[in-house]
């Protein structure tokens, strides 16, 4: 069959035409020119985080919006156009290297994000980010500040939580290694306190509980997790030292459930972030058992079994419990 100039020059201007018409115009037809709820106007200061933040790229790694496909991921709220509001250009992006930015505002503090600038691997060992450190004090500031601010009034709201509840941290953390960690522990449920860990330390749970510290926990913690990782110079107050815990743990007391509780929920007020939404329970079992073992030097597995072990347990000696409870 053959197709005369007149018929090509027609079908590709056809293809053309609908391609503008899905690609431009009904997208602008289903946008609206007014605020969404959670949407406010930037400060100064985010503004100028907002221009170096388009100048470094970043947009190439992270977005900004919310799909539907998403939200089973934790996200707090859809993606709306009003989000977007008098933003030119918005900052969608396009690819999901790194994590979505849109609701990043509240979620750390103001210091772990400096830290996380300077060097992204004091923060997340295993980040493909590049540093940020040449940008200076000034610089940085900008960034954080307009972080803080993606998600409105939403971020407001946490960024101000985590504003209010650090000077209450920061007081504790003032009165000593020992104020600080009963003020910690104060603020975990009754429940998780007395909570033992529910699977045995076995060398397989250690060594998978290594390999998750050494790629969640090491920047902050240290290698020896004494607090003294590369992020602790630029952290107030500074990641907690587990070689001190052991003098809290009176004979028959737990540290598994206290472990869990702050590594699936963070302490909002200070750096520790959550990691609910990174890690499963099984592995936050196993990097608390870690954690327990070599740095606290306490085991609270000893009890005896109960339920249907989970499968990858293996056979295994059963345990015993011990009359005065854990050692």
């Amino acid at each position: 069959m053959r197709v005369s100039p007149l018929a090509a020059t027609l079908g590709t201007l056809l293809i053309v035409f609908a391609a503008t018409l899905a690609a431009v115009y009904l997208p602008l037809y289903t946008m609206h020119d007014a605020p969404s709820d959670a949407w406010r106007r930037g400060t100064a200061l985010e503004e100028a985080g907002r221009q170096r933040y388009i100048a470094n790229g970043c947009t190439y790694c992270h977005s900004q919006y919310v799909r539907l496909q998403d939200w089973g991921e934790g996200a707090e709220r859809f993606a709306q156009s009003g989000d977007y509001f008098l933003q030119s250009p918005p900052l969608l992006g396009s690819e999901r290297t790194g994590p979505d930015l849109s609701e990043e505002g509240g979620e750390h503090g103001d210091d772990w994000h400096v830290a996380h600038f300077t060097n992204p691997r004091f923060t997340r060992p295993l980040s493909l980010m590049p540093r940020f450190a040449w940008e200076g004090p000034a610089g940085t500031e900008a960034l954080t500040a307009y972080v803080q601010s993606l998600g409105g009034k939403n971020a407001e709201a946490r960024v101000a939580a985590q504003r209010r509840w650090r000077a209450d941290a920061l007081a504790a953390f003032r009165e000593g290694p020992d104020g600080n960690v009963t003020w910690l522990h104060s603020r975990i449920p009754e429940g998780w306190r007395r909570l033992p860990s529910p699977y045995p330390a076995s060398e397989a749970s250690l060594r998978r509980g290594e390999a998750i510290y050494l790629q969640s926990c090491v920047g902050c913690h240290g290698p020896v997790g004494d607090g003294r990782g590369p992020a602790a110079p630029f952290l107030e107050p500074t990641p907690l030292n587990f070689t001190t815990l052991g003098r809290h743990l009176e004979d028959g007391k737990w540290i598994g459930g206290i472990l869990y509780y702050q590594i699936m929920n963070g302490v909002t007020v200070t750096a520790m972030t959550y990691f609910k939404k990174d890690l499963e329970s099984a592995k936050i079992w196993d990097v608390g058992n870690f954690i327990a073992a070599y740095f606290i030097g306490h085991r609270d597995d000893r009890l005896p079994s109960v339920g249907i072990p989970a499968s990858y347990e293996g056979r295994e000696a059963p345990r015993e419990a011990s009359p005065g409870g854990a050692r």
